[in-house]
């Protein structure tokens, strides 16, 4: 079996209410569910629809999903560390600024995509 290190940060502070642990648990692994679903996204885009646009346009938008998601699950385990990290110093949790950012390109590449079902 394979130990962990446990992070330093997780021997400051007090223990934060079992209950809110695992709500931050929860909304980690939602954010892990997204980033699943965006690169599953890409695979999609490239490998179900090939003809939806031209490749190299086909292949800038599957690599930018995939680049989104990969970023996307990075941030989830930053998130959570913050947030924990917040509980256990009794501060007020950290601003989400990933949240109106993943939204826009989320929302571009969505009008990306519907665009190139219209055109085609």
């Amino acid at each position: 079996m394979v130990k962990v290190k446990e992070p330093k940060w997780r021997r400051n502070g007090e223990m934060p209410d079992y209950r809110f642990s695992l709500a931050n648990e929860r909304t980690f692994l939602a954010w892990i569910r997204t980033a699943m679903a965006i690169l599953a996204g890409a695979i999609a885009v490239d490998q179900l629809t090939p003809q939806i646009a031209p490749p190299p346009v086909r292949i800038i938008l599957c690599l930018v999903l995939a680049v989104i998601g990969a970023l996307l699950a990075l941030e989830a385990y930053r998130r959570w560390s913050l947030q924990e990290q917040a509980m256990r110093q009794k501060r007020e949790l950290p601003h989400a600024w990933l949240l109106v950012a993943m939204t826009t390109v989320i929302a571009l590449a969505g009008t990306v995509v519907a665009v190139l079902i219209l055109v085609r």
